[in-house]
């Protein structure tokens, strides 16, 4: 046989991956998002272990390509599709109780013409304020060295007009503040002025505390940013803290860049909240734009074990409706969602949608929620059914981290797999701050029958940081069984708080719910109990809830159960609200709306 280039090539192909090792071009993407968090550098927040975390996203669209910037992370990320995340190493340091740590806490980003600004958190007037018009070759200089305005959590916001403005405060006792900048001389304008009040008596879910019950503190309000949208100003705040499933953007209007009080509203309250499923939380973040034209909110996500300021990131999609209403969808939040697109209508699934937000979801379900599962060992009582409870809280850990340890997955039928997700948890890690040259390596196998296996996925010679990764496969495949093989871990032992399985259980969508019930407390109408009947092939259900039948904005995902205590209303607003179930094959009808008032 005459060997040609064209046939060497082709052999190369054929024999060095199967089709199903082939990952599909970035179509997807699934919450946490997929970043190389860094270990938290700050010593005495480690008492329960070295951890990853991060929070306070800030992303921004600059020159069509997307930059995030969070806390503590001795730089910042550059995308040009929000799915593949490029770091950029670099520390803007503070000196702070003897320790060094990266400046940029809480970091505002803004745009002013052609550049883009960065400042850290601060309440001194030591800090420099940064300037770059090259931000993804890391290059920097100073525009103010000594920026007389100290703040924490502090924001950025230019006007239409060019008029530049700062937001700042995280506090349980004052408010948030906004102030105009003189864009020369980034000097104050006046006086600043107060923003916005909590009013936990009002508002539900700004009661501190994880059962939003205002024991023990009063809450915060933090996590400053500003949207213009069509002449109104949609001014975003985090509360009532980062440490609980309840952290939530809530959203004041008004008609001027700096409120005096009078012509502000609350509206769509809270914007962003995820209350349920396997990642909790969606406070303190920022709204930006695609290059679509499509809006979407970047916000924290909770998981608070090793640290109550253990965190990671999400971005949901986001928008305005024909009332000018803001919303955030974080319903299947992480869940396989589609990137950004020109028209998400024109895309494969289609459901009984409710609002706009929902269009982003893949339809790809869960598969192996709590199915059986076994694995190669257990460090302790880190059992292997923690890796499948859909809680990022709990974990499965091997008793090493050592090449050939493995966990294994049973769907329980043979389904469609379309995409997985692989969340690392951080069990006896070593490191302490940014750590730039580790990596993951795994093998991840499929099977019909458990015992002859196949390679589905083979990232033995992946030399990245991957703590949260997630594979869309090219080409789904039909499989009983998935396989996840150790090759290496960076760090630590090798545990698993998430293997997660997306796609079709090729059986029957669950029935719609037959009895729905929301009984509002005449006591404290912030709050309610919220119960239905259960449905026999159903895993969970999804709480749909809002000011207006065609404004159900917000959503709850509960597993298992078929109660809810609901405690995060506003006392002065009706409410509407239905429900539907899910299961590995889809979701039901939606009930009827219930107005509650």
């Amino acid at each position: 046989m005459i060997l040609t280039r064209k046939t060497i090539v082709l052999f190369f192909i054929l024999t060095t991956f199967s089709v199903h090792q082939l990952l599909a071009q970035e179509r997807t993407y699934c919450n946490p998002i997929n970043i190389d968090y860094g270990f938290t550098p700050i010593p005495n927040f480690t008492q329960w272990g070295k951890h990853r975390a991060t929070a306070d996203p800030v992303i921004v669209n600059y020159k069509g390509e997307y930059y995030l910037f969070s806390t503590n992370q001795w730089g910042y990320w550059w995308s040009s599709d929000m799915s593949k995340w490029n770091f950029v190493s670099r520390k803007f340091l503070r000196q702070w109780n003897g320790y060094i740590y990266d400046e940029l806490c809480a970091p505002a980003v803004g745009i002013v013409g052609d550049t883009m600004l960065v400042f850290g958190s601060t309440y001194t007037r030591k800090f420099t304020l940064w300037m770059s018009t090259n931000p993804k070759a890391n290059d920097w200089k100073p525009l103010i060295d000594s920026f007389d305005i100290g703040g924490w959590d502090p924001a950025f916001f230019t006007d239409d007009d060019g008029r530049f403005y700062m937001y700042n405060g995280s506090s349980n006792v004052f408010p948030v503040y906004g102030v105009e900048l003189n864009r020369k001389t980034f000097q104050p304008i006046g006086t600043r002025m107060p923003m916005h009040y909590l009013q936990s008596w009002r508002y539900g879910w700004q009661r501190f505390g994880e059962h939003m019950d205002n024991t023990f503190l009063d809450p915060f309000m933090e996590g400053a940013w500003m949207t213009k949208h069509n002449g109104k100003y949609y001014f975003q705040y985090g509360a009532p803290g980062t440490e609980f499933s309840g952290y939530a953007d809530g959203v004041v209007v008004g008609s001027k860049p700096l409120f005096d009080g009078i012509e502000t509203f609350s509206q769509s309250d809270p914007l962003s909240m995820k209350a349920g499923g396997f990642a909790k939380g969606a406070g303190h973040g920022a709204t930006f734009k695609d290059n679509y034209g499509n809006y979407w909110h970047t916000s924290t996500i909770i998981l608070s074990v090793k640290n109550n300021f253990e965190r990671r990131i999400g971005i949901w999609p986001a928008g305005f409706d024909n009332d000018a209403v803001m919303w955030c969808n974080t319903s299947f939040g992480d869940y396989p969602h589609w990137l950004p697109a020109q028209n998400y209508y024109q895309l494969p699934y289609k459901s009984n949608l409710i609002n706009e937000g929902e269009k982003t979801f893949t339809g790809w379900m869960l598969l192996n929620y709590k199915k059986p599962i076994s694995v190669s060992s257990t460090l302790g009582s880190y059992y292997a059914n923690n890796a499948n409870d859909e809680s990022m809280k709990t974990y499965w850990s091997a008793s090493t981290g050592d090449k050939g340890e493995w966990i294994q997955s049973d769907l329980g039928n043979l389904s469609v797999v379309n995409a997985l997700q692989i969340n690392y948890a951080d069990q006896d890690v070593e490191f302490l701050g940014k750590q730039t040259n580790i990596y993951h390596q795994y093998k991840l196998y499929y099977s019909l029958d458990g015992k002859k296996w196949d390679l589905l996925i083979d990232k033995s010679n992946n030399k990245t940081d991957i703590p949260h990764d997630y594979v869309e496969l090219e080409k789904p495949v039909q499989a009983r069984f998935i396989k996840l093989e150790n090759i290496h871990m960076p760090t630590g032992k090798f545990a698993i708080s998430g293997l997660r399985v997306f796609g079709n259980g090729n059986g029957f969508k669950p029935e719609a719910v037959k009895s729905f019930m929301v009984l509002r407390s005449e006591k404290d109408k912030r709050s309610a109990w919220i119960r239905w009947g259960q449905v026999d092939n159903a895993y969970a259900y999804n709480i749909y809830y809002g000011i207006a039948p065609d404004k159900l904005y917000n959503c709850v995902m509960v597993y298992d159960l078929n109660e809810y205590w609901f405690k995060a209303m506003d006392s002065q607003k009706i409410y509407y609200f239905t429900i539907e179930a899910i299961n590995e094959n889809g979701v039901s009808e939606k009930t009827k709306t219930i107005k509650v008032e």
